[in-house]
């Protein structure tokens, strides 16, 4: 049976043996620890023109790169700030790479939460909250993600509302009607949610909040569907006949369907990547 050990938390800020450059190190040398995947190390203390250096750079195994800033103790919004401006910095410089800042601090605040939360959907940002025990003489930190990544957003994914006329002419109504009978099975697994209709896409909306953990695009001769996901997967799915592709920059399948009995065919694989998608909306 193992055992059970108490562990005190220690504030990193106030503790003398520990400083800022000390968890850079161990984060870059370990960059698991994160919690974010194969990450892989590139550049540490990453100095700018404009002014400013950025904690650290990483990658993961698609080449997607993470932009991570760390702060003992409270955030605030100097921080975020920052992690901001370099993840501008080199996503603009680099545009070939997906780019997602994040922000590792001792303590995130809900009213801070409340600003951070803003930015998810149009800057892709993960924030991670760091604790720290002591046991001996050691001292072990973890990782907890209080933010998750969205999606990322472009000029394109603005969500200018428009309605269900406005889709039947730029596609057709049998179109509408195939998103209408996609849309009844994901409401199994999401209940209270209702199609929202915008220019560019028809997202899901619930209590008139838009939770657009799937989306659908209708076109001519088929209905693409979205889903949202933290990493592709495919390779270990059976996607049978599925029309299924993953979309590295924006986080997303993307599955074409020319009538609902494909759906219906493949429903249980699309049920594992819809719940997933719902669970990392925290929807319900």
């Amino acid at each position: 049976m193992s055992k059970l050990v108490n562990m005190k938390r220690i504030s990193l800020k106030n503790n003398p043996d520990i400083n800022e450059a000390a968890i850079q190190a161990f984060i870059f040398e370990n960059p698991e620890v994160l919690g974010l995947g194969n990450l892989t190390a590139i550049q540490r203390e990453k100095s700018y023109e404009n002014g400013g250096r950025l904690d650290m750079l990483l990658a993961d195994e698609d080449n997607s790169r993470y932009e991570v800033e760390i702060q003992l103790g409270a955030t605030d919004p100097s921080h975020i700030i920052r992690t901001i401006e370099y993840w501008d910095n080199e996503r603009k410089k680099y545009p070939q790479h997906d780019h997602c800042a994040v922000i590792v601090a001792e303590e995130i605040t809900g009213r801070f939460m409340n600003v951070i939360s803003l930015f998810n959907g149009t800057i892709p940002l993960i924030a991670l909250q760091i604790s720290a025990y002591k046991m001996g003489e050691s001292i072990h930190i973890a990782f907890t993600k209080v933010l998750d990544r969205v999606t990322l957003g472009d000029d394109e994914d603005v969500a200018e509302p428009t309605d269900r006329v406005f889709w039947e002419k730029k596609s057709n109504k049998s179109q509408l009607k195939l998103v209408d009978e996609i849309f009844s099975r994901i409401s199994e697994y999401a209940t209270g949610m209702e199609l929202k209709y915008n220019k560019m896409y028809i997202g899901l909306a619930k209590d008139g909040v838009a939770r657009n953990f799937v989306d659908f695009k209708p076109h001519k001769q088929f209905v693409a569907l979205f889903i949202k996901t933290r990493e592709n997967k495919l390779d270990s799915l059976d996607t049978g006949d599925l029309n299924i592709d993953y979309i590295g920059r924006t986080r997303q399948y993307r599955v074409r369907f020319k009538s609902v009995q494909e759906y219906d065919n493949n429903k249980e694989v699309l049920k594992t990547l819809i719940c997933e998608a719902r669970d990392l909306f925290n929807i319900e």
